[in-house]
């Protein structure tokens, strides 16, 4: 099955379809690559991955992520020793403290975390989906707030594409109860549009995007560029 195949809508709407079930997994379901800017990411939203990707057989896919550079403590703890390429050993022996509160998060707490399904099959995606993450951090005095694009692209074999925006950063975690919106482009009906999607995407992830400097995930989090704290985003 291809997205063309997919009846898709114009527009997906919390009082009308179920955003997740009728058109963010059946995309990602018959997708080869996935292209997303948000917010901030959490495990819990990176989990949701996990609902549509365990349904391909072609294990070449890859997913590219652009987030804000602000984190929830316990997630970037979490995240980054997803990408730690020895999974199986301590954080480096590190432990995060959260400014705002004083709180020491413990490895231990991470340790149980990495033991949870959520998290091997999110390591299971990272092996053999090729997951990367990067971040967008504005550095313009007319950007000098977050990063909050809310862009998608799904790829299918035929070279297909679905794009879509208008969401907010839970839309496609699987227990959102948020009322939201998404407006889908089809490069079938609407190809100027989605190459314009696609052209942007692509120039945020060579870092050639004025107002906004683009890293990848673990060099971001190795050179401290990234914001976190307890009261972000959303606990695992």
């Amino acid at each position: 099955m291809t997205l063309r195949d997919l009846d898709l809508k114009q527009e997906y709407r919390s009082d009308k379809e179920d955003v997740v079930s009728e058109f963010f997994i059946p995309c990602l379901t018959n997708s080869i690559q996935y292209d997303r800017t948000i917010e901030y990411i959490s495990v819990k939203s990176l989990s949701t991955l996990t609902f549509g990707l365990e349904n391909i057989q072609n294990h070449h896919a890859k997913i590219r992520l652009i987030s804000g550079h602000r984190f929830s403590t316990s997630d970037m703890n979490a995240i980054t020793k997803l990408f730690d390429n020895s999974n199986n050993h301590r954080f480096n022996g590190r432990v995060i403290r959260d400014n705002k509160i004083g709180k020491i998060i413990l490895d231990k707490k991470i340790d149980n975390a990495i033991k949870s399904t959520k998290i091997k099959q999110l390591q299971k995606i990272i092996k053999d989906f090729k997951l990367e993450i990067k971040v967008a951090i504005p550095n313009s005095e007319y950007v000098d707030g977050v990063f909050e694009e809310r862009l998608g692209i799904f790829r299918d074999v035929n070279d297909d594409v679905v794009a879509f925006s208008g969401t907010s950063n839970t839309t496609f975690d699987a227990e959102n109860r948020n009322f939201e919106s998404v407006d889908v482009f089809t490069s079938w009906d609407d190809k100027a549009r989605v190459d314009t999607k696609i052209k942007n995407f692509d120039r945020l992830w060579t870092n050639d995007t004025d107002y906004v400097q683009v890293y990848d995930f673990v060099y971001a989090e190795k050179n401290s560029l990234l914001k976190y704290s307890s009261n972000w985003a959303v606990e695992i």
